[in-house]
């Protein structure tokens, strides 16, 4: 299948029923019954290396249809939602900290990011230091006991790209796995893990659900790196609620339709602000002039219609302020 041919079918529940419903069941449950104490057993066995009922933390029917639907899309091993994307990368932090591991961060990652590191893993000794946006440095600062590389391209806020395919070789060279937000394009514009990727974070909580009403992160690992993640949301208390898994099978969908809307509408804003004599610098890795060009038109099957401006000499911060404030249509959006 093409992507928007698993977008439109996968995710939906056994497909070879004779009569099923067009969407998977809203399936709500805690407690799961057992018939007798061996089955209980079974199901706690099972659960180790297959998606089956055991406990509603740990996912409900509805749950298994969103990560069998986003496996397929990423091209991955297995996929585990978590209740938010920064609790998903967490996860993947947490899941290869131990004292004295050493980690290496691309500078444009998500922002929040840096408070796990700040205020959770140096009290546990895990040292973190942090790349250039674009990773070109990555080879010089690996340590015999780098455990992880985490990154996110194209880059938080200016869209910084990393040649992933150069990146993942040099840190399997090391037996270190690569780890990325993939947020920017949702497992659809990019698809790491066909690049060397082991580990793609989403936050379903932006383009997946794609409608404001909705919080989730998703964790897809290659089979290699499937360590614990199925296990990680129950010891620490994360769950998923089937209603919000249900908006974003939903939401998915349109993810398509609104993906190929939203960058032809950031080509059109982008072309206006040419224009402008108030603008110095455009960020938008479409563009020509922007940083690895080159790399994104050859990874990125399109751009998912951020933009960021920086305003031209004799301009300050109050301008930039009044510009935001008289917009009509756009709004400040915290997200």
């Amino acid at each position: 299948m093409k992507p928007k041919t698993k977008l439109i079918h996968l995710g939906r529940g056994d497909q070879s029923a004779e009569v099923r419903s067009v969407n998977p069941t809203l399936m709500r449950a805690s407690t799961i019954l057992f018939k007798d104490h061996a089955t209980w057993q079974k199901y706690r066995e099972l659960r180790k290396n297959e998606r089956v009922l055991s406990y509603g933390a740990r996912g409900t029917a509805t749950n298994f249809e969103l990560e069998k639907l986003i496996c397929e899309l990423e091209g991955g091993y297995r996929a585990q939602l978590f209740p938010t994307g920064l609790a998903a990368l967490a996860m993947v932090l947490l899941n290869y900290a131990s004292k004295n591991a050493h980690f290496l961060i691309t500078d444009a990652i998500y922002g929040p990011v840096r408070t796990i590191c700040d205020k959770f893993l140096e009290k546990i000794g895990v040292e973190v230091d942090f790349l250039k946006a674009d990773a070109s440095d990555v080879e010089e600062k690996i340590k015999p006991n780098t455990k992880l590389i985490l990154c996110e391209s194209p880059g938080s806020i200016l869209y910084e790209i990393i040649d992933l395919p150069k990146l993942c070789k040099i840190a399997h060279s090391h037996n270190i796995p690569v780890a990325i937000d993939n947020t920017y394009s949702s497992g659809y514009f990019l698809n790491p893990l066909e690049l060397g990727v082991d580990i793609s974070v989403i936050a379903a909580t932006k383009y997946l659900s794609g409608h404001s009403d909705v919080t989730m992160g998703i964790v897809v690992c290659n089979q290699k790196e499937w360590k614990n993640f199925n296990e990680l949301p129950e010891a620490f208390g994360f769950t998923t609620s089937p209603d919000d898994v249900y908006l974003v099978l939903r939401g998915v969908r349109t993810l398509d339709v609104r993906m190929k809307a939203h960058e032809k509408s950031a080509d059109e804003i982008v072309e206006f602000l040419k224009t402008r004599k108030e603008i110095k610098t455009i960020f938008y890795p479409k563009l020509k002039s922007h940083p690895n060009h080159e790399i994104f038109i050859r990874d990125h099957k399109g751009a998912n219609g951020m933009i960021t401006i920086e305003f031209n000499d004799g301009y300050d911060q109050n301008d930039a302020i009044a510009f935001v404030d008289y917009l009509k249509y756009f709004s400040i959006g915290a997200s």
